[in-house]
């Protein structure tokens, strides 16, 4: 079988998250919302149970965070549900990033329709935004900022501790979309006083369908979000529907794992990351996005006269990969993310996205080969 390098577009679920999902899917199947009998009052004590000890991942009380679908989901509710608050006070400007994921860039293009004035900031080649170049652009009517952690193509870190430390003695919100970073990359990080963050399961070894969205409060104050949907009240009337309590049982064992693992997962992830850059580099390898500030577990790059499509094809026997984004993998229109960062259009068609769980088992000098061979093609 060829190795799997799409890790960023999903990850395996371990035996040991499948053993609890399937123990809350065939034995302990209660609804938590049926309080006259056992079977729903124990699934209502594991629902709790895993909220707060999740919450307590990111330093959070349980009631800040709900349970959604996914980190897309969680988006949504992040932007459209503040679109009240800024209708109300006339606090319309929302600014974010040309780099940010569909599902926070597609909710500001609905915002925009609605009459939100939308800044994108780009960044410069290396895909990164200094704290100051956010902070500057912020107005007395910033209702929101939205920046994600870990960019899900490039893997550059971004500053959001920083902040979160300004914006916090502001009215402005900040909201993190943190799918690529929760449980992996700096979990320091997510505990700062960010206003909402965004998480996915299966980024992190739990079933597709589960993620959470955090909204802290500052003080006593909440974030004034208003509920997309309605039906039933769940999740603190934020989010109706029927709780998932397998699902979330398995983000919540994704997540324990997560944890103990870190250390181990972060030195192999590291470890394997300099070898493929070691082989590849002689091959005029160009790295997109700042080394100096990446996970470990992502790495974007493009080869010279080497295009991503017929690359892909050229190691299909050797590793799965990706151009990008999964949610973008059937269009064949340029990156945005490259091309926000201002990149060549030889260096976006040729680029490839490699992602990776601790040290996979790769054919590395036949990944070269292939290399070598489509440039001398060429």
């Amino acid at each position: 079988m060829p190795a799997y390098l799409d890790m960023a577009a999903t990850t395996p679920v371990s035996g040991r998250v499948c053993d609890v999902v399937l123990t809350y899917m065939r034995d302990e199947f209660g609804n938590a919302g049926s309080r006259t009998h056992d079977w729903g009052n124990r699934a209502k004590k594991a629902v709790a149970a895993a909220r707060a000890e999740l919450a307590t991942t990111l330093a959070a009380k349980p009631d800040e965070l709900i349970f959604t679908s996914g980190a897309t989901e969680s988006d949504n509710i992040a932007l459209l549900g503040l679109a009240a608050e800024g209708e109300r006070t006339g606090r319309r400007h929302i600014l974010s990033s040309a780099t940010e994921h569909k599902a926070v860039l597609e909710p500001l293009e609905h915002l925009a329709t609605r009459g939100f004035d939308v800044e994108l900031l780009r960044p410069d080649a290396t895909g990164r935004f200094a704290a100051q170049q956010v902070l500057e652009r912020v107005r007395p009517d910033t209702l929101l900022v939205s920046l994600m952690h870990v960019n899900n193509e490039t893997g550059v870190l971004q500053p959001v501790v920083e902040l979160a430390d300004a914006l916090t003695k502001t009215a402005t919100f900040l909201h993190v979309d943190a799918a690529q970073s929760y449980g992996k990359v700096a979990p320091d990080d997510l505990r700062a006083p960010i206003d909402m963050i965004s998480i996915s399961g299966h980024k992190i070894g739990a079933p597709k369908g589960i993620g959470a969205l955090l909204v802290r409060r500052r003080g006593w104050a909440k974030v004034p979000l208003q509920p997309l949907l309605y039906g039933g009240g769940q999740e603190r009337g934020l989010r109706p529907g029927t709780t998932p309590v397998a699902l979330i049982m398995g983000l919540l064992e994704a997540a324990r794992e997560r944890h103990e693992e870190l250390a181990q997962w972060t030195t192999a992830t590291t470890r394997f990351r300099s070898h493929l850059l070691e082989v590849l580099s002689p091959l005029g390898m160009h790295l997109n996005g700042d080394p100096d500030h990446s996970a470990p577990h992502i790495l974007n790059i493009s080869f010279p006269h080497v295009d991503s499509e017929a690359l892909i094809v050229a190691l299909r026997d050797l590793a799965a990969i990706a151009t990008g984004s999964a949610c973008t993998s059937t269009s064949y229109t340029p990156s945005h993310v490259l091309s926000a960062m201002g990149l060549d259009k030889a260096r976006i068609d040729g680029a490839i996205r490699l992602s990776w769980w601790g040290e996979p088992t790769t054919d590395l000098e036949g990944l070269r080969q292939a290399v070598a061979e489509l440039q001398l093609a060429a």
